[in-house]
């Protein structure tokens, strides 16, 4: 008999309800996105998927979700080849500054979004290489606020497998530095490292005010175009909502199920 089974009648009420408090909006919204008409009845007088279909086959919307997807990936690749290598030195090698980078990976977020837009706006729309308007300055603006994601993550996995010890041990059996690093550090920390990358893509993804200040309509992203439908119809707009919640869900899943077959 398992813990669920014996758990007291308020505990299972209180899951109940917050699983009710969750799921409600949610399932709201589907069958919104799926009426075809829904006004001053307490149900809808029909369903379709008419908004579905014209919402996957609208040309606008399938760009701005290749240039999220592309925008996202790109700067967790950056954020992934500078903070793998440099937590690996800092824990290895320099373990006294793990509070100074505890303290200096926490920056981006002690700037608010709209102060670090209009900064980056006056720092990069002009000189020889103006970014404003184009992909990579979006990419080097998440890139940033990706950083305290990967490593928060990835810190306390390196914490947990005790990085010296583990080190010193390859190094008595004959391995380098090098391949200690990639044969026997990256494994122990895999999960660990799917869980930053997934974290983080899913934070990026739903980002707005960045993608709206930054590029706008000009690299337009999977959230800016959310955001021109507001006037729309309400049925379109929900069909997109659940598009990028199935989405989020299935790549959830995904790194679910990665972790479970390299446990």
């Amino acid at each position: 008999m398992n813990n669920s089974s014996r758990a007291p009648l308020p505990a299972r009420l209180t899951v109940a309800g917050l699983v009710l408090l969750l799921a409600t909006p949610i399932v709201i919204t589907l069958i919104y996105s799926l009426s075809a008409q829904w006004g001053a009845h307490i149900l809808p007088s029909g369903f379709t998927l008419d908004w579905y279909l014209s919402l996957w086959s609208d040309s606008r919307f399938l760009a701005a979700f290749g240039r999220s997807l592309l925008v996202c990936l790109a700067a967790l690749l950056f954020s992934l080849l500078l903070i793998l290598p440099t937590l690996f030195v800092v824990f290895y090698y320099f373990p006294r500054l793990k509070g100074v980078m505890n303290m200096v990976i926490l920056l981006p977020f002690a700037v608010p979004p709209v102060v670090s837009s209009v900064g980056l706006l006056q720092l990069y729309a002009g000189g020889p290489l103006p970014l404003i308007g184009g992909p990579w300055i979006l990419i080097f603006c998440y890139f940033t606020i990706s950083l305290p994601f990967m490593y928060r993550a990835l810190a306390n996995n390196l914490e947990a497998i005790k990085l010296p010890d583990l080190m010193d041990a390859a190094h008595l059996l004959g391995a380098g530095t090098t391949r200690a690093f990639l044969q026997l550090v990256l494994p122990n920390i895999r999960n660990g490292l799917l869980a930053a990358l997934f974290l983080s893509f899913s934070f990026l993804f739903g980002e707005f005010v960045f993608a709206n200040m930054l590029v706008g309509t000009r690299f337009e992203t999977l959230q800016v175009y959310l955001y021109s439908q507001r006037t729309n119809s309400g049925h379109f707009t929900s069909a997109m909502v659940m598009s990028y919640f199935l989405f989020i869900g299935l790549a959830t899943w995904f790194a679910l199920h990665l972790q479970k077959r390299s446990a």
